[in-house]
């Protein structure tokens, strides 16, 4: 099975129970086809780089997977089916990616920061 990493913009018109009811659609279909769900970041409502649909803001939502290649056409096609959703981009993660996730989860990048931070205040 080959990892990948989803990013799904939904619609800001939802509440914040809608937007996590959609996510929680996509999550099932992922499940039921047998991907291993590695991780989740929901980033809320952000202010979009331009318009889409004349909207200026979305609710991002990152989920990181292990999932066979048929998988990810099928969750595709419902995201595209999905009027909550605005945007999708869904990428195939080489090993070099995977590790920088695998760091990123395990907060190895904030703690040279706190390090640093600790050193300056002494």
């Amino acid at each position: 099975m080959q990892q990948y990493e989803s990013v799904i913009i939904l619609t800001p018109l939802l509440s914040e129970d809608a937007a996590k009811e959609a996510i929680a659609k996509f999550k099932d279909i992922l499940v039921e086809g047998g991907a291993e769900i590695i991780a989740e970041d929901n980033w809320g409502l952000k202010k979009l780089a331009y318009p889409i649909q004349k909207k200026t803001t979305g609710f991002y939502h990152l989920t990181e997977f292990k999932a066979p290649g048929e998988l990810i056409k099928k969750l595709e096609v419902e995201y595209k089916r999905d009027e909550r959703v605005m945007r999708f981009l869904t990428i195939s993660l080489d090993k070099h990616a995977v590790a920088y996730s695998e760091k990123k989860r395990s907060g190895a990048f904030n703690k040279k920061a706190e390090t640093k931070t600790e050193e300056v205040a002494n």
